[in-house]
């Protein structure tokens, strides 16, 4: 048999899986791939295991156990004021990376575009590429990493189908504001552009952004949501990474074609996760609503292990990212820098350039600040000896 022609040439493992296997291969602290070293809530553990005694153990609606979308409308009009109906515009997913793909999997075509904006999510190239699209890149530059509007219009032509936008903003930590909101309203206005947020750490804004702490999502703004995929994550807010539920929600005549993929890429999630996760979120709700306070925590006292290091920390307005220069250590490119690190000092991060299309290297890592008080200070021990 002939070798299979790879519809994903230039695809190789995600840095992730590169760096948590090589900070488990030398035993490093693994400050890399964004995951919490933390317990998720008993409760949450107790009605999963209720639920599977029970017998919630076959197949729940292809869009998701209706408990749990109930509670996500009832969570997205207290949040935003935004209405979802509960049967025709909300999905849950095996995962955002999944919804990601399966709204770009319903939206694009071959020879569409969709504008990205880069440092970006290492999944939403190959899944445009597998449906013939092409990403038009759009670097955001440090230290601020902020849209540049006039390169966005810039961008936008007849081929444009889709605008993917990520906040709070993965790896840098910044957030969207109000004005570039109004700034993505004025440009996708009389147009058939879809859009799709990337809101997975939405309950991730601190108090001291230039937001004051609130996410401006998609759902918020009327003119937006009629034309967007909104997606959020369970993981990232409850603590179970490894559960990979999410959900998506967008008008009735876009679910209608994200539903359509959806059925035969994953048919459905997890039962009795998804009635714990309804559960939980009717017996606390306030436990999101805490988030940012119990992360925006962790980030100061990480920060304030790594004074007296020589890396140069980059402000992190949201997310439980952390990035920072190196460039008073040595000047190494990035992905060699995060190498040495991890087996010569014990410490495992992410390069940034692997968040970047061209490759381009601005000199910073990406740390994780999601773990106990305990790993964080074991970390900067030895980030200060560096």
């Amino acid at each position: 048999m002939n070798p299979l022609p790879s519809r994903l040439p230039n695809v190789g493992t995600t840095i992730f899986t590169v760096m948590s296997r090589l900070a488990n291969e030398h035993g490093a602290i693994n400050l890399s791939q964004g995951f919490p070293d933390f317990s998720p809530p008993p409760l949450l553990l107790e009605r999963v295991a209720h639920h599977m005694a029970s017998g919630a153990n076959q197949y729940p609606p292809m869009a998701g156990a209706l408990p749990l979308r109930e509670a996500i409308a009832e969570k997205l009009e207290a949040c935003y004021g935004a209405q979802y109906d509960v049967e025709s515009e909300i999905t849950v997913t095996a995962g955002a990376t999944q919804a990601l793909f399966t709204a770009i999997t319903a939206c694009v075509r071959p020879g569409d575009e969709v504008i990205v904006f880069a440092p970006v999510y290492d999944s939403y190239l190959p899944s445009i590429a597998l449906q013939g699209g092409t990403a038009r890149v759009i670097n955001l530059l440090p230290p601020a990493f902020r849209p540049d509007w006039k390169e966005v219009a810039a961008a936008i032509g007849p081929r444009t189908r889709m605008i993917i936008l990520n906040t709070p903003h993965n790896p840098s930590g910044t957030v969207w504001t109000a004005d570039d909101m109004r700034q993505l309203a004025a440009l996708v206005r009389d147009t058939d552009i879809v859009l799709l947020g990337d809101e997975v750490y939405e309950h991730i804004v601190f108090a001291d952004s230039p937001t004051g702490g609130r996410h401006e999502s998609l759902a918020s703004y009327p003119e937006l949501r009629e034309r967007s995929f909104v997606v959020s994550s369970f993981g990232k807010t409850f603590h179970i990474t490894g559960w990979k539920i999410a959900y998506c929600a967008a008008p009735a005549a876009l679910m209608a074609e994200f539903r359509k993929a959806h059925q035969f890429i994953v048919f459905t999630v997890h039962h009795p996760s998804q009635l714990a996760l309804a559960d939980f979120l009717r017996a606390d709700p306030g436990f999101a609503a805490g988030l940012a306070t119990f992360y925006q925590a962790k980030r100061d006292f990480f920060r304030k292990q790594l004074e007296g290091s020589r890396f140069d920390l980059l402000p992190s307005d949201g997310t439980y990212f952390q990035l920072a220069r190196y460039d008073r250590i040595n000047k190494m490119p990035d992905g060699e820098f995060a190498r040495w690190l991890t087996i010569e000092k014990g410490v495992a991060v992410i390069p940034v350039s692997a968040f970047m299309p061209d490759g381009s290297d601005h000199g910073l890592i990406r740390f994780c600040f999601a773990k106990h008080e305990s790993t964080l200070a074991a970390a900067g021990e030895k980030l200060r000896a560096v």
